[in-house]
C-alpha cells in the first residue's frame, strides 16, 4: 500500500516539475502571431512585389523571379497588384501554391 501511494506522489511531483520546466520554454517563443516571412495581406502592390521576390529567391534560388515571369505569362508587378486588390484566388493561392 505504501509503495502504491509513494508511486502516485512521485508521479504527481514529476508532472509538476515537467510543467514548471515546460512553461518557460513554451512562452520563450513570444507572442508574435505571424512568421517573419508571412505575406503582407493588407499591403500595397509594392509590399506584395517585394515579398514575392524575396520569397521566391529564398525558396527557389536566384533567377526564380525571371523563370516564373517567363513561364506564368505575367510579371511580379502584375501579380502584386492583384494581391493588393484582394484577388487571392487568381492562381497564386490555388492548387499550385506550396
Amino acid at each position: 500500500m505504501i509503495t502504491f501511494e509513494l508511486g502516485r506522489w512521485l508521479l504527481v511531483a514529476l508532472a509538476i516539475i515537467g510543467l514548471a520546466f515546460a512553461a518557460p520554454v513554451v512562452s520563450a517563443h513570444g507572442n508574435e502571431t505571424t512568421a517573419d516571412d508571412a505575406p503582407p495581406y493588407d499591403g500595397t502592390a509594392d509590399d506584395w512585389a517585394a515579398w514575392m521576390e524575396a520569397h521566391m529567391t529564398e525558396h527557389m534560388g536566384s533567377g526564380a523571379v525571371e523563370w516564373m515571369e517567363a513561364h506564368m505569362g505575367g510579371t511580379v508587378d502584375e501579380m502584386a497588384q492583384d494581391m493588393a486588390d484582394g484577388d487571392y484566388d487568381g492562381g497564386m493561392y490555388g492548387q499550385g501554391h506550396c
